[in-house]
């Protein structure tokens, strides 16, 4: 049987600089399990009820494997890390995964570690993830979340998502936007004198 290897989208990887440091933006690689592992357990059991909309104290096995398990096409997932005393930390993590049952659509999640909110990280990832859904031929991003956490709430809004709260479960809100494809660049023309 031949595996194939997805290609690796060298072109999402980034540098931002923000108060406290230098942060790498790049797409996670399978290899990268136990920083996935590290960042669930530092994250406050508020942070992660926003994530996972449940009570996790620990991530199950399942779920390590298939946050692991992406092709970057279908299931897209970007890391951010800094570099402290020759240590790696994940700080922040976006994802998307296409719907089976409407392929134009993705629904995306992000989480940022309690000491680095507030510094423009999660927008930076969501940036860049609805470019690269959009890039891809998607046509719609979606994801549900808790009304209390107006922290997604907000980043949402400024991002140009609808929130509307989903009228079968007063607790949930349904967060959608339209993708547009990129506007490819015309070519030079030479001006005429």
């Amino acid at each position: 049987m031949t595996y194939i290897i997805p290609r690796y989208p060298v072109h999402l990887i980034d540098v931002m600089h923000v108060p406290g440091g230098r942060i790498t933006l790049r797409p996670t690689l399978p290899q990268d399990a136990e920083l996935q592992r590290q960042f669930f357990r530092s994250l406050s059991p508020e942070a992660r009820h926003r994530r996972f909309m449940t009570q996790l104290d620990g991530l199950p096995e399942t779920l390590i494997e298939r946050f692991a398990s992406i092709d970057y096409h279908t299931h897209l997932a970007l890391l951010a890390e800094v570099f402290e005393d020759g240590r790696e930390t994940m700080i922040g993590e976006a994802r998307y995964v296409v719907d089976e049952r409407e392929p134009d659509t993705c629904e995306f999640a992000i989480a940022v570690a309690d000491g680095w909110r507030a510094r423009g990280i999660a927008r930076s990832l969501l940036t860049r993830l609805e470019r690269q859904a959009a890039a891809s031929g998607l046509r719609r991003m979606v994801a549900d979340t808790l009304l209390g956490n107006a922290a997604m709430i907000g980043l949402a809004r400024r991002a140009g998502f609808m929130v509307k709260a989903m009228g079968d479960d007063d607790g949930l809100a349904r967060l959608e936007k339209s993708l547009f494809p990129p506007v490819p660049s015309l070519p030079s023309q030479p001006v005429a004198a």
